[in-house]
């Protein structure tokens, strides 16, 4: 029962977006430690606003 509860959590997060950071900072550690010139993975709040920034910019209308 714990363990379904478990992977439901999970999947609710992913659907809402809540396990973003850990999926960037996997992504980071995954391939761009390994570039000599590559930048410092962002911190929590940092990859938040860029991510609202992102989500937000430009019309978002239909009409």
């Amino acid at each position: 029962m714990l363990r379904k509860i478990k992977h439901l959590w999970h999947i609710l997060r992913q659907l809402t977006g809540d396990d973003a950071y850990e999926v960037y900072l996997k992504h980071h550690a995954e391939f761009h430690v390994s570039a000599v010139d590559a930048p410092p993975a962002l911190s929590r709040k940092e990859f938040f606003k860029l991510w609202q920034d992102n989500k937000w910019k430009g019309v978002k209308r239909c009409c």
